[in-house]
């Protein structure tokens, strides 16, 4: 039991916020041992054993959907419950695999062949029905889609996300069963009449394993031919747009056209809004759609947005494509979430828990639209929120034509949390499976800016990175550049510099360099290009070069750089608060308690120190949080005695 409980918990740290890929294949491995020999009870409780120690720690963002209402605690518990059971009764058939197949025939093929197959094919059921059914089921925590920053994640490009499972757990059963087969060619201590495998036979066990691991790490990108450009001005306004998040009619719209005016200086082709980004019905409200028509006309381009829209009597979760003459194509959500954006058989739970469900007023429809829309002449696919994790809304979309995919979400219910993260990295295993470049749009409090070259932003997540420590193993070795698009990109090259002896820095975009920090650059072989970059070149997703503003030509695999951030606090602006400057920019200044210069204000997380990741960020809220309330508190107590001290009969 033991073993299974650290199974989970290996799962769940090979997603991120930890996002330690090779641990899903430890934990795939010691989830098969545990089930090997047992019975149907005996797989069941272990099932439950691991279900537990992954789907409570994996989902435990759900609990923060009701905010700080008193019984908050029940999505999480209630949603990492029941996916627990359902994980416990879908792990029997693959323990009966164990049991059944060997019984069949102990040969070599059938134990390290058809065994781990068949092994596989029952782990990808489950996964299969549990992304499917129940209330349209939830395919989070697929096994594949912890390897999108894995050097094994193409190969989904070839099988797709379900494939790349299958052949993860048909890995790791067909190592177990090379171990067995090895250790029981050995004879037995004191049987003499026992016949040993030759060495040769007893090793040929590990060549199915090593010849299915050597083609999953060496197999390329499925290839892919350049469809073109198309220049997109996504935009976060960093509205308040959580449901439990109290606010004025309209407060969501007006963040979002605040946070889109600079676009009316730029030449984009499409502006994109996350999930949400409209708090009204634009088809019912005048002045709303009034609005919209005179931003698309200022942006000198259409708005994909997203709206809840009534039609007819249902209401639907959807992204309209609005010009300065109104909406011309929409798509519905396909998969709302239930118990989250509508309440399936409300009767029943409603007698359950009537305070929560009747918490939820909104009771969105599902669409049954094709999840693709075409941007003159360029055919975008969409998926809304969750829609991401499904299979049939990004196939569906690819299969249509679509030649850039296109993700809303409104993270904002699930602020400061590893689900952000995960969504993040199910978006980027969707652009390695289709290959084609992926747009993910949500609110959360900074973005990155990426320099306005041709061709860069194109590649972003494929062969434009920006963490040395998250990307250098895939690109170990090859042609490598430093962009400097910010200070940080003389930290950055000493960094990729570990990664190959092939690195150029391209330092067109930055002030020229002290000859001391040239001097210790060249000292380690990095070559400096002083030219501007203009162009990166390369056919699809790959990158050949970037082309130079003398018309030269740099030949490169891969660029690392860092995108100058940008805080979305600009609703503090008219306060004026202090800053503090760092190679990152200037966040908000804060003291040791975390309050800002503004009476009443305190910060934490990336709006404070850019640099900061997930796991800083979350214990700077946690801290802030702390004092805030203490703060409350003290005043409080302070009120209390003033007050007794105002209401006190003198003496005497």
């Amino acid at each position: 039991m033991p073993v299974a409980g650290v199974a989970g918990l290996a799962m769940d740290a090979a997603f991120p916020a930890l996002g330690w890929w090779p641990l899903a294949f430890v934990s795939v491995t010691l989830s098969l041992v545990t089930l090997i020999g047992r019975r149907s009870w005996g797989a069941l409780l272990v099932g439950t054993v691991f279900g537990a120690a992954f789907w409570f720690p994996h989902v435990s963002w759900s609990a923060q959907f009701l905010g700080e209402h008193p019984l908050s605690w029940v999505p999480w518990v209630a949603l990492a419950g029941a996916l627990t059971i359902y994980t416990a009764v879908l792990t029997v058939p693959i323990a009966l695999a164990y049991r059944w197949l060997p019984r069949r025939r102990n040969a070599f093929a059938m134990r390290l062949l058809a065994l781990p197959l068949l092994v596989a094919g029952a782990w990808t059921i489950r996964e299969l029905i549990m992304g499917s059914w129940p209330y349209g089921g939830f395919p989070w925590g697929r096994v594949a889609m912890s390897q999108s920053e894995s050097p094994i994640a193409p190969v989904a490009s070839w099988v797709g996300v379900s494939g790349l499972g299958s052949l993860m757990v048909a890995v790791c059963a067909a190592a177990i069963e090379a171990v067995r087969w090895i250790v029981r060619a050995q004879p037995a201590r004191g049987n003499a009449t026992e016949h040993p495998r030759t060495p040769l036979a007893s090793w040929a066990a590990s060549i199915p394993v090593l010849g299915l691991a050597a083609v999953m790490v060496l197999v390329p990108q499925f290839p892919t031919s350049h469809a073109g450009t198309i220049r997109v001005g996504a935009v976060q306004g960093n509205g308040p747009a959580a449901y439990v998040d109290e606010h004025e009619p309209g407060a969501v719209l007006e963040s979002q056209l605040a946070a889109s005016a600079p676009l009316e200086d730029e030449q984009v082709d499409i502006v994109l809004w996350p999930e949400g980004g409209v708090d009204s019905d634009p088809l019912a409200d005048e002045a709303t759609a009034h609005a919209l028509d005179d931003a698309a006309a200022r942006y000198d381009a259409p708005i994909l947005l997203n709206a809840a829209a009534a039609d007819g009597h249902l209401v639907y979760n959807t992204s309209f494509l609005w010009t300065s003459s109104g909406p011309t194509a929409a798509h519905a959500k396909r998969h709302p979430v239930p118990f989250g954006e509508y309440v399936p058989d409300r009767r029943f739970y409603g007698a359950l828990v009537p305070s929560l469900v009747d918490l939820l007023e909104r009771e969105y429809a599902a669409g049954v639209d094709t999840p693709a829309i075409e941007v003159d002449g360029v055919e975008v696919g969409l998926a809304i929120c969750f829609d991401v994790a499904f299979d049939d809304v990004i196939h569906e979309g690819a299969h249509s034509g679509a030649q850039v995919l296109m993700f809303q979400t409104n993270n904002a219910d699930f602020r400061d949390t590893d689900e952000n993260l995960q969504q993040l990295a199910f978006a980027r295993m969707r652009a390695i499976e289709t290959g084609r470049s992926v747009v993910n749009l949500s609110t959360t409090g900074m973005s990155d800016r990426l320099p306005d070259i041709p061709g860069l932003a194109e590649r972003w997540g494929s062969m434009v990175l920006h963490c040395p420590y998250c990307h250098g193993w895939e690109v170990r070795d090859k042609r490598l550049a430093v962009l400097a698009a910010s200070p940080m990109a003389l930290h950055q090259v000493q960094l990729v510099r570990q990664w190959s002896d092939r690195i150029t820095l391209l330092a067109g975009g930055s002030d020229p360099l002290e000859p001391d920090v040239e001097q210790r650059l060249l000292s380690r072989g990095i070559d400096i290009v002083t030219e501007p970059v203009v162009e990166v070149l390369g056919d699809g997703a790959t990158m050949t070069g970037v082309r130079l503003a003398d018309g030269r030509v740099v030949g490169v695999d891969a660029i690392f750089t860092q995108g100058q951030p940008a805080f979305h606090d600009d609703f503090l602006a008219h306060l004026d608060p202090a800053r503090t400057e760092s190679p990152m920019g200037a966040g908000l200044a804060v003291d040791e308690m975390y309050k800002t210069s503004i009476h009443r204000v305190w910060a934490a997380g990336n709006v404070v120190n850019a640099g900061a990741t997930v796991p800083v960020s979350s214990a700077a809220g946690s801290m802030a949080g702390g004092i805030v309330n203490m703060v409350l508190v003290a005043e409080e107590f302070d009120r209390a005695v003033a007050a007794d001290v105002a209401n006190a009969v003198p003496a005497g």
